[in-house]
């Protein structure tokens, strides 16, 4: 590290510092805890680096396990009693999910190093801490997203090389639909036989003809993706489907072919890691709704949900840190972790389609 580079290293320790109210040589020698004021700046700062981020909810918690706290109402609350004879009016929760209601904050560490010659690079821009803050938090944002559509387990040691969508470091929303509200999900149609499984779909986002539009072909289970969104908006409570923020989640291979330009375009005005964080909106609807692509979801899957109902729960005064020195590596060390869930507020509002095939059945 060139001595311009530690001056503008150390600089960087003493704000960490003073901003967490600990001192300098605590930061780089023990893990501390963050300050709260702090912890709910680098949260927001997390989703504001990134479209899908700032649009889902992101929910402090105080306590590591828990009942989900979504304030949307989940379920219609007019009635009538019959109180002149003798019937009790009766109130309900209109929050209440009445399914797996609860979440578990788990243990993620967010570890990262920078090597010397990296920082080097930056010695000379006045933004040398944002830079060296930022490149950490967008790396954070897009590891929550990944978990959130990828995750299936919260193993005890991960292995990053075996699963490099983060599938087992935390429990995700797919799998926690899945698991929790197997009747909201479609994963095989009527043309396949087990223990293979698999939908098709003739067509993309176009009208196959006139008298396909909205029924299976003799070879495929559904005749384009409009007819699946459609089948598919019946698997929310009645209460749901009209609801005009749902959105319908496509996986990037089912539209590539009709959309190609879009997607390459999104390539072509935005640097990688800020493309990774973008929400993609199709030309054309599903179901009536507002058709994305977004960040890590798989590519053959499709779900129908609103945005805000798929929650990140952070608990208070979890994220722990250090950043440390290693001239062993010629690197410097940023230890974090924090304690984290990923949770889905209503199952009903929620509705996933998995193993989709564009195409017709082979013969």
């Amino acid at each position: 590290m060139r001595r311009e580079t530690r001056v503008a290293f150390a600089a960087y320790v003493s704000q960490i510092a003073l901003l967490n109210s600990v001192e300098a040589a605590e930061v780089t020698s023990t893990k501390f805890t963050v300050a709260p004021s702090v912890e709910q700046k680098l949260e927001e700062k997390i989703q504001e680096s990134s479209d899908f981020l700032n649009s889902i909810s992101v929910v402090m918690v105080p306590n590591q396990v828990g009942q989900k706290v979504g304030v949307g109402a989940t379920r219609p609350i007019a009635s009538r009693t019959n109180t002149a004879g003798g019937n009790r009016r009766t109130p309900t929760d209109p929050t209440d999910t009445s399914n797996d209601g609860g979440y578990h904050c788990r243990q993620t560490n967010y570890d990262t190093a920078i090597p010397y010659a990296k920082l080097d690079a930056w010695r000379h821009k006045p933004e040398f801490q944002t830079l060296l803050r930022d490149v950490i938090l967008k790396q954070q944002g897009r590891d929550r997203i990944m978990i959130g559509f990828n995750g299936t387990s919260a193993a005890a040691a991960t292995d990053r090389v075996a699963n490099p969508l983060l599938q087992d470091v935390n429990e995700g929303w797919l799998h926690k639909i899945r698991t929790n509200a197997p009747d909201r999900v479609l994963d095989d149609g009527a043309l396949t036989t087990n223990p293979t499984k698999a939908i098709y779909v003739a067509a993309g986002v176009e009208v196959v003809d006139g008298d396909a539009t909205n029924v299976a072909t003799a070879d495929a289970d559904y005749a384009n993706l409009d007819a699946l969104a459609f089948d598919t908006l019946d698997l929310l409570d009645p209460w749901h489907r009209s609801d005009t923020d749902l959105v319908v989640i496509v996986g990037w291979a089912l539209v590539k072919d009709k959309y190609l330009n879009l997607l390459q375009g999104a390539g072509a005005t935005a640097t990688e890691n800020e493309a990774a964080h973008r929400i993609l909106t199709l030309p054309k609807q599903l179901a009536g709704k507002r058709a994305i692509i977004v960040p890590f979801f798989p590519e053959d899957a499709l779900m129908i949900t609103s945005l805000d109902n798929l929650a990140i729960y952070v608990q208070e005064e979890t994220r722990r840190r250090q950043v440390k020195d290693e001239p062993a590596l010629d690197q410097i060390e940023n230890y974090e972790s924090v304690n984290e869930d990923f949770v889905v507020e209503d199952y009903g509002r929620a509705a996933l389609v998995e193993n989709i095939v564009m195409g017709k059945k082979p013969a």
